[in-house]
């Protein structure tokens, strides 16, 4: 049996999606930080807007493309949209169902403030549409899906401007843009995405998720990357991290059971693999909270 793409197995709603729901965070005079919900699917036109400030928005849910003036990507969990202040900008859900995002709209005047003094640069810019899920965004990432609750005020200015530093380095450095896959794998990459994060504490495996999309194993491995710019353990081990941060952070439960949730059998492998992506050991991160 072929590979059938997302629009070809989910009906025409009756009625089409509206604008991303919106909710406010956080805001300041130079910068704020808001939650989009969207519930766009592939039968919904592709919508076009303008980054009235630099955005930089982290996907915490559902995988859209992304097209501006620096790029096209596949924008997935874990990874950055990057928009310059003045540039439109395209998103589109031909290959998946809606997504969620926490957006920090920042001036340029702060921004390139932050990114001189963060990376040694002057340039204010993006020359890209995206940042993949590395590894250094992964602290980040968890504390801004916690701003929601923050201890104080000046705790959630501290992980702002964090972001926005964190951002800004992870930029100046040699990230390469991971290569644009074709349609037809964009659209099955997308199914693979969606696919990980239901069964993100299972034990996945190589013939599992290329079978998904009926791709040789090799095949798969080469696109995933091209579409990802990390290869699906790499993705997934940080996936399972992040989720485990996040765990230890907003709950009580023991650490070998946050580790056996998120799918990791031995508590020894999770605690060396949570000290290399957070700098601390699973305990001491929770007592940091």
């Amino acid at each position: 049996m072929g590979y059938r793409s997302f629009k070809q197995s989910t009906p025409k709603p009756e009625a089409l999606s509206g604008p991303p729901r919106t909710r406010r965070i956080a805001h300041q005079r130079q910068w704020s930080l808001t939650e989009y919900v969207c519930t766009a699917g592939p039968h919904d036109r592709p919508f076009e807007e303008r980054h009235d400030r630099v955005s930089v928005a982290l996907v915490t849910a559902g995988t859209f493309r992304y097209r501006t003036g620096t790029g096209e990507g596949l924008l997935y969990p874990g990874a950055f949209l990057l928009g310059n202040a003045g540039s439109c900008y395209e998103c589109g859900h031909e290959h998946s169902r809606g997504d969620r995002c926490l957006a920090l709209h920042v001036d340029r005047e702060l921004f390139a403030e932050i990114a001189s003094g963060s990376s040694g640069s002057n340039r204010c810019e993006f020359r890209r549409a995206m940042l993949p899920a590395v590894s250094e965004l992964a602290s980040i990432s968890v504390s801004l899906q916690q701003a929601s609750s923050p201890e104080s005020q000046l705790a959630l200015e501290e992980t702002v401007l964090s972001a926005i530093g964190t951002v800004a380095r992870a930029v100046g450095t040699n990230h390469t843009p991971p290569r644009r896959p074709g349609p037809a794998a964009t659209r099955r990459m997308a199914a693979v995405f969606d696919y990980i994060d239901t069964r993100l504490g299972s034990d996945l495996n190589l013939a599992e998720l290329s079978a998904l999309v009926a791709m040789s194993k090799h095949h798969f491995l080469r696109t995933f990357k091209q579409a990802c710019g990390m290869t699906p353990h790499q993705y997934i081990l940080g996936r399972r991290l992040r989720a485990a941060a996040a765990a230890l952070r907003t709950t009580t439960t023991p650490v070998a059971r946050v580790a056996a949730d998120q799918g990791f059998g031995d508590l020894s492998t999770f605690n060396h693999s949570f000290r290399r992506l957070m700098g601390v050991t699973p305990t001491a991160y929770r007592s940091s909270t």
